[in-house]
């Protein structure tokens, strides 16, 4: 039934296998409503591949406007969401940087305080910050940078060089915050 055909629902339609499609297939000729539904979800992510805001907005009015009266009750939290919270909706276009990081953090916190009792929010999110070993680093090399040498003239001390010293200074490592993949694998190891 349904109940065990309704990831195929939820998947997108671009990661469908041929036994997902088929599945799918017969439900959505069966129930109409359902193929509605199915195509209004897929219309929507189209949104998120916009360019600008003002192309996101367009979408997000035609997409509203095929909305069939049938299943626009279905839709109308993510109708709600839209209206209430538009303006931050359309940063995402000048800004594409999600939360994702945060809330993979929060929910990670939430593990370990079930897993452990009493500890406070602030201890919670401490050990997950400050873990040992748990940040993700990278040394990125500075770009090169070709430049053209006046004939007759002393090339310049390298830049980024010791001083008094011709070897270059390493590049100082990036950290990037605690890495959610191995806070997850020290969770389940129950290291953390």
């Amino acid at each position: 039934g349904l109940m065990h055909d309704r990831f195929v629902l939820l998947k997108r339609q671009r990661d469908l296998t041929d036994k997902d499609r088929l599945n799918l297939d017969g439900w959505t000729k069966n129930y109409p409503a359902l193929g509605y539904a199915y195509r209004a979800k897929e219309a929507f992510y189209g949104l998120y591949e916009a360019q600008t805001p003002e192309e996101a907005v367009e979408r997000y009015t035609a997409w509203e406007r095929v909305l069939t009266p049938e299943i626009r009750p279905h839709f109308t939290d993510l109708l709600r969401a839209w209206s209430n919270w538009r303006f931050y909706i359309l940063n995402y276009f000048d800004h594409p940087v999600t939360n994702a990081y945060t809330e993979s953090l929060n929910n990670l916190i939430r593990v370990m305080n079930r897993l452990g009792r009493g500890y406070s929010f602030e201890a919670l999110r401490a050990k997950i910050l400050f873990t040992e070993g748990v940040h993700k680093h990278t040394s990125s090399r500075p770009k090169y940078e070709k430049r053209g040498i006046a004939r007759g003239a002393r090339p310049a001390k390298p830049s980024g060089t010791a001083s008094g010293s011709a070897l270059p200074m390493p590049p100082s490592p990036k950290n990037y915050g605690a890495d959610i993949e191995l806070l997850t694998q020290l969770l389940e190891r129950g290291e953390l």
